[in-house]
């Protein structure tokens, strides 16, 4: 029988972590939250889905290159890899975006997995029609990948204990909050998801 709730963990990198090119404030708190949901959905048997940048070197929206953005999350170096303490399991789905370098892609439904396969594609042939979402950053591949989620008629839990913004304007992240719920989704912190969460 296909699981029809999955957890996507948006973009948990080195380079959006303290100490990286990009780092988001306080970027690393998710961490152990986000161990704690991963438990409580290999307990559950339920698909684990990681997105990540995955950008060409030489990328459009990179300042050195007239964009907006520091260099970051390079394919294969050390920034791009996921955060050391992020517990991902071996049978995590990953899923990589960016990799057009004259795209600007934050949210995970432009993203495929390693085959080539979109993820939305990968969500209707595991049967998922509910995400739970958390991450990095919740002003821009968090709220777009949660804005893509509803367009797509997924239900979609904002895990708002587990998401950091960049804020690049102050109150960029409430906005973004308050623009999902708006949009559909449902606010969840873990206390809650653990007495709802199906099996």
């Amino acid at each position: 029988m296909k699981s029809t709730s999955a957890l996507l963990i948006v973009d948990v990198q080195n380079d959006f972590c303290p100490g990286g090119s990009l780092p988001v404030p306080e970027g690393d708190r998710v961490v152990p939250l986000f161990n704690r949901y991963i438990e409580l959905f290999r307990e559950r048997k339920l698909p684990i889905i990681a997105s990540r940048d995955w950008h060409p070197a030489i990328t459009s929206h990179f300042r050195d290159f007239g964009g907006i953005w520091p260099v970051h999350c390079v394919q294969g170096s050390e920034g791009a890899r996921f955060h050391p303490d992020l517990a991902l399991p071996d049978d995590a789905i990953v899923i990589s975006k960016g990799q057009d370098p004259a795209q600007d892609a934050y949210s995970a439904f432009q993203a495929t997995t390693g085959n080539g396969v979109p993820f939305l594609q990968l969500l209707k042939e595991l049967g998922i029609t509910k995400l739970f979402v958390g991450g990095l950053a919740t002003d821009y591949c968090v709220k777009e990948s949660v804005l893509d989620g509803l367009r797509h008629s997924l239900a979609v839990i904002l895990l708002e204990d587990a998401v950091r913004g960049v804020d690049l304007t102050p109150g960029d992240s409430a906005r973004a909050i308050e623009n999902m719920v708006v949009a559909g989704a449902v606010r969840m912190n873990f206390s809650r998801l653990q007495a709802d969460l199906p099996s």
